[in-house]
């Protein structure tokens, strides 16, 4: 992909997109370039918090309730898995069917005797990459 940015404070500011089809590197910039920041009410007790994404390292499913897991805590969210992976940044990614990564957040990876591949976060929490998710989530990550 070609950028090209141009500095000129007599013009009025706008971004351009030139590409040959939808992708989600499109939509990621439209989001930001939009100002459309992503907003989530995070629920500990009954007690509502907003969310702040850069402290998201990930969100999970458990007992068909959608969490994020934080440095701070875990928070309950009223939103599904595929409708937060819609509306993430490109920084978070499907790692198995019930947890979503922020790669940010990841300090490092495991592997084990079965070939399976462990994912240790910041906050301590670990989950595992399915096989499904294997190719994407190591070339991704440049593994």
């Amino acid at each position: 992909m070609k950028v090209t940015t141009v500095i000129d404070p007599s013009r009025e500011e706008e971004v351009v997109i030139y590409a040959h089809q939808e992708s989600a590197l499109v939509k990621e910039i439209e989001r930001i370039a939009g100002g459309t920041p992503i907003e989530l009410i995070g629920y500990q007790e009954k007690i509502a918090t907003p969310l702040d994404m850069e402290a998201v390292c990930c969100f999970t499913v458990q007992n068909g309730k959608v969490y994020a897991q934080t440095h701070s805590g875990v928070f309950e969210l009223k939103r599904r898995l595929y409708q937060l992976e819609e509306m993430l940044p490109r920084r978070f990614i499907k790692i198995n069917q019930s947890c979503v990564a922020n790669i940010r957040q990841i300090q490092r990876f495991d592997t084990a005797f079965s070939g399976t591949l462990r994912v240790i976060f910041k906050n301590g929490y670990i989950d595992y990459v399915s096989r499904r998710q294997l190719k994407s989530v190591k070339e991704r990550m440049g593994l």
